[in-house]
């Protein structure tokens, strides 16, 4: 586990060649066909080598859920270990981590009605009012979220209108327990921020050279999108979408494609030292495959 930029499928890529190990995606963008420059999804020809489960599962027109995530990971795991290997789960969506480890509430389902009346609120106040009108209902989760995040301020208000709770205390009160194995948890968080920064402006200013703008174009073209769906909501791709639009100059496209990037990671990282407990390794340090190598093989022994 690990912010975006800090190494995880470098990492993962090198324990798949010394473990007998199968990668499992944990990314709630590599989930999406088509996605690719701006998921950072590894080529054809890692994926040929190096087999991940839960990539390209569904195209830009669908939504994918952290219930759908669990159910479709533990049969995976089954699998493997069927095959006589150990899972590896690799990515940055800490929420599907966290739902892995400690079950699903049995929350509400989608209700249009409330969702088109939290549009137009947003529409009218922004997104920054909803947050601070979630901070008053539910603030645990709205520490966790950015004021801009609409998808998920929009589900959080959904629930407290719907069934008159916190999604908190929903989420504690009906998680359905771990599945039956032995974790070994393992967070890649920097010790100097600034690199990680450094490392995300030249990431995002390669996806732009690798033509991220044209494969927006190529989405847009061949699938029927809105800046509201999920795949058009990742990062990078909603600023696309909004340069595209005639919003800003293409040198504020990259400057808010790498703030938001940056924002992202500030959110992974919060979640795995107050949310997710792992054993740390710093991402940036000259020893990390060597050190996280040690503490695979102690743990398959």
């Amino acid at each position: 586990m690990g912010p975006t930029a800090s190494g995880k499928t470098a990492l993962a890529l090198e324990l798949a060649r010394r473990f007998p190990v199968e990668l499992i995606s944990v990314d709630s963008a590599l989930v999406f066909k088509d996605m690719d420059i701006g998921t950072a999804k590894p080529d054809k020809e890692t994926l040929a080598a190096f087999p991940h489960r839960l990539v390209d599962l569904i195209s830009p027109e669908e939504a994918y859920s952290a219930a759908r995530f669990r159910k479709e990971a533990l049969a995976a795991m089954a699998e493997i270990r069927a095959a006589g290997k150990v899972p590896l789960l690799v990515g940055g969506t800490l929420l599907y981590f966290k739902a892995l480890l400690e079950g699903l509430a049995d929350l509400p389902q989608a209700d249009p009605a409330i969702r088109a009346q939290l549009d137009a609120e947003a529409a009218a106040k922004g997104w920054p009012a909803l947050h601070a009108e979630l901070a008053r209902l539910d603030p645990e989760t709205a520490a966790r979220l950015h004021p801009t995040d609409a998808q998920r301020l929009q589900r959080a208000l959904e629930i407290c209108r719907l069934t008159g709770r916190a999604m908190s205390e929903l989420l504690a009160a009906g998680q359905d327990g771990a599945p039956p194995y032995r974790f070994l948890s393992l967070s890649l968080l920097p010790s100097e921020r600034s690199v990680l920064h450094e490392r995300i402006a030249r990431r995002f200013q390669e996806m732009l050279l690798g033509g991220l703008v044209e494969e927006v174009e190529r989405l847009r073209r061949r699938y029927e999108l809105t800046p509201e769906l999920p795949s058009m909501r990742c990062v990078g791709y909603r600023q696309v979408w909004e340069w595209m639009e005639g919003r800003y100059s293409r040198q504020e496209l990259t400057n808010r494609g790498i703030f938001a990037t940056r924002q992202l990671a500030k959110r992974q990282i919060t979640w795995l030292t107050n949310s997710i407990p792992g054993e740390i390794f710093d991402c940036l340090a000259a020893n990390l495959n060597e050190r996280v190598t040690r503490r695979v093989d102690d743990f398959l022994d």
